[in-house]
Parts: C-alpha cells; structure tokens; sequence
C-alpha cells in the first residue's frame, strides 16, 4: 500500500513539474547601422569663395530599433590619432543633428571653423573622421569615414569696437573688442577688469584715438564727445559689455560661470563652478560627465546668459541682455560623448569666436 501511495505522490510531482513554465530569458535585440556613413567628397580644399556654398554632405542609413519611435542621430568629427585607443572619440566635435534624420550637409565656412577647431592647419590638408551615433534606448555607432580637408584662414570681418582703459593702460591697439556678429551696429564681447585701477574706459571704432570715442552719455547712453568722462563699473571682475550704436546705449554685466545639466555633478539643480584663468583668458573646470545628459554653460547661476549649440556645432547665445541675441529656443544642450572625467574650458575672450572644449583626462 506504502508503494502505491508512493508512486500516486511521485507521478503527481513529476506532473506538476512539467506544467510549469520555463522562464524566459529576456535580452534586448541588437541594434547597429547597416553600412557605414557616406562622405559626398573625400576631400575639400577651403577658401574664402566657398564659404557660403555646401562642400561636403555625409548620409547614412536608418538604425532600425525594435521600438517604433524617434531615433536621434549625433554627428561626431574627430582627427584620426584621437578615435583609437582607451580614450576613442573622447575628444571628438558632436552635434546633434536630429530625430530621424539622415544626413549632415556643411558650407565651406562651418567646415573650416570644424577643421580648425581639431587642430588642421589652414593651408595643408590634414584628415578627418566622422562617424554617427543613434540613440533611442541605448546607442548604436556606426564605422567611420575619413575626409581630407585642406582649411583657410580666417579673417574676422565682423565690426569692432575696442575697448580700452585703465586696466590696459589706455592703449587701442592692445584692446579686447565687441563685435557686431550680425551686422546691425549692436555689439558684444567680454574683459576682465583686475582689481586695484579705476574702472573707468571708453569704445573706439578704430585702433586709435583719431576717430570716433565713445563716453558716458549719462543715464546708460553714450556720448561722442572726445571730452566726455569714460564708461565705468563699480568694481572688477569679468564683466559682458554691450553697445547698441543704433540708439548709442550700453550695458554691462558681471559675470561667474557655471556648467549646469544632467550631464553634470549637479544636475539641474546645482551648478558646477568654473574657474578664470586670467593669463589664459579662459574659464575652466574638471568634472565627472555623463554622456546620457546634457548641459549648458551659465553666468551667474541664472538663465538671463547662457550657451548652447546653434545647428552647425558652434557655441551660441540661449539668452542674453543684450538685444543682439536676445533669447534663442533653437539653441540646442552640449554632449560629452562618452562618460567620464573631463576639463572644460570656455573662452569668451574673442567675441568674434566664443567658443568651448571638452578634453577627456
């Protein structure tokens, strides 16, 4: 009897057992391009008369992941020594291109600024490589292309104002300058004033004292008399300065500046603080990035002046009190491209190039 009830208890365990379910063991579908991304030239020599002209398109295919939705591509541009090794792509040039969308065209001046930027010397071809990143739930790279490109060199034809002072010992030719970016007589730029002078300065249209100076006007204006008193701040510090030469008003602004994003230690809510190095005029900062954010940089904790991206790369105005910009939605978040400990360095100094740098340590 023991063994019947046995074997009833065995048969009904082994019965159990085989109607269960085996788990099934989930893993996320490879993803990756189809080909690598193509070049519409291998090479491109540069010049002054193909600036406004688009000398080079990269395409590529469409990543095809399992989820239907938006696929965002990013452009990165990089010399060749920099996309091997532990380091690949670290020190790369990335721009956003889009949800969906398959390629990036560049006009000659864009590509020259990208070639310049990377380190190629104006007149002698040098290499760079592109290659794509898509990301929708994580990341797929595509291969890489090489395109020779033989850049220029650039002139600034922007109009200035310079601007000399006390802190420079009164002399234009040596002068930092505003720069009027787009032509409409109202202009922009940065110094920095040193501690100990007397804060005072003035605008010239020229390297000289021979043509037109500009002065306190009184009440925010300015004033073409020669012999009108100078511009002054209440202190020193790295101040934004503009004119607007349509209605002869200016403004200033002191300035600290920040990194702030989930790119960043801090997120959104903590700025992460830059550093000014006068001898190099620059502002700096070492940080643990993440590649899943994004940041901007900002001066004084606040959004009233802020940088991004404009769609060609380049570091542009989000927000500024000066009308020249005003503010500007287009502007789109800065990337690292991959996760890490970075130094970034921003430069104001030439307002005719504001520009930054991610260098991957």
């Amino acid at each position: 009897m023991k063994k019947i009830i046995y074997s009833i208890f065995l048969l009904g365990f082994l019965f159990t057992v085989s109607c269960k379910k085996e788990a099934t063991l989930t893993t996320l579908q490879p993803v990756s391009f189809s080909s690598a991304i193509k070049a519409s030239a291998t090479s491109a020599t540069l010049t002054s008369k193909n600036d406004s002209s688009a000398v080079l398109t990269l395409s590529w295919p469409a990543v095809v992941y399992p989820v239907k939705a938006s696929v965002t591509y990013t452009l990165q541009a990089d010399i060749p020594a920099d996309t091997v090794g532990n380091n690949a792509w670290a020190n790369a040039t990335s721009v956003v291109v889009g949800n969906d969308v398959l390629s990036k065209s560049y006009k000659g001046a864009d590509l020259n600024t990208l070639a310049t930027s990377l380190g190629l010397t104006p007149g002698t071809a040098g290499n760079l490589a592109f290659r794509v990143l898509a990301y929708q739930d994580r990341y797929a790279y595509s291969k890489a292309v090489t395109v020779s490109v033989n850049p220029h060199q650039l002139i600034a034809t922007y109009p200035l104002l310079y601007i000399p002072g006390d802190y420079q010992g009164w002399s234009p030719p040596s002068a930092p300058t505003l720069a009027a970016l787009k032509f409409n007589n109202i202009y922009d730029g940065y110094i920095n004033i040193p501690a100990g002078g007397t804060y005072y300065f003035k605008y010239t249209n020229a390297k000289d004292w021979n043509h037109i100076n500009y002065g306190d006007g009184g009440n925010g204006m300015l004033s073409t008399d020669g012999a009108a008193a100078g511009l002054k701040v209440p202190d020193a510090g790295y101040y934004e300065l503009s004119a607007n030469l349509n209605t002869n008003t200016w403004t200033y602004t002191k300035t600290t500046w920040s990194i702030l994003g989930d790119a960043t230690p801090g997120g959104w809510s903590t700025d992460t603080q830059l550093t000014y190095d006068a001898a190099k005029q620059v502002w700096t900062v070492t940080a643990n990035m993440l590649s899943t954010g994004s940041f901007k940089f900002r001066a004084n904790n606040a959004w009233n002046i802020d940088f991004g991206l404009d769609a060609n790369g380049k570091l542009a105005y989000s927000d500024s009190p000066a009308s020249i910009y005003g503010s500007n939605p287009a502007i789109t978040n800065i990337t690292v491209p991959v996760s890490g400990n970075y130094t970034i360095t921003l430069d104001l100094h030439d307002p005719s190039n504001y520009n930054y740098t991610l260098h991957k340590n």
